[in-house]
């Protein structure tokens, strides 16, 4: 049975873990079997510069943070190798990333996650990776209000065009 001191240890740790989670928009657990670790490196990288928290843990330990916040239901994708990638501030950050090292490696694979309070199967992950990131939506938005008015201006313009020819050729008369 194991010491006092080490289940205090370990108590902490799920307790940092879930107050992590807790307050993150989003989550995604990953099987990171068959990743190298040239890979694993570039690929912690550009989660860290994405303000993402990679963190690989006993599955035991996880799954109690997980329990502790709500999201019990994931603990069932925790079997094997599994990590988790958690969202700071962009809730779409781990999804996009987990997801282009999953679509190279094909025994690395998303098992689930977690958004703004709910938990979601693979395939929403996938589905949220591949949204456009949030600066391509706001110009596509704005692109499809600026279309309308663009081509009021071109109507507006042909007309005063047209009524500035007329008007030429009867001067000329």
């Amino acid at each position: 049975m194991p010491s006092s001191k080490i289940l205090e240890q370990k108590k902490q740790i799920v307790a940092e873990l879930a107050e992590q989670i807790k307050n993150s928009p989003a989550g995604v657990l990953v099987n990171y079997q068959g990743i190298t670790v040239t890979d694993d490196t570039k690929m912690r990288r550009a989660l860290r510069e994405a303000g993402v928290r990679y963190t690989v843990m006993k599955n035991s330990l996880t799954g109690r943070a997980l329990e502790q916040v709500g999201y019990g239901d994931l603990k069932e994708h925790l079997v094997g190798m599994t990590a988790i990638a958690i969202a700071g501030n962009d809730p779409v950050a781990p999804a996009k990333i987990i997801k282009e090292y999953a679509d190279k490696i094909k025994s690395f694979r998303i098992l689930a996650g977690y958004l703004e309070g709910k938990t979601i199967d693979a395939d929403t992950v996938i589905s949220l990776a591949n949204t456009p990131s949030r600066e391509v939506l706001i110009a596509k938005f704005l692109g499809s209000i600026q279309s309308p008015l663009y081509s009021l201006a071109y109507v507006l313009q042909a007309i005063v065009d047209k009524n500035g020819d007329t008007e030429a050729a009867a001067s000329n008369a």
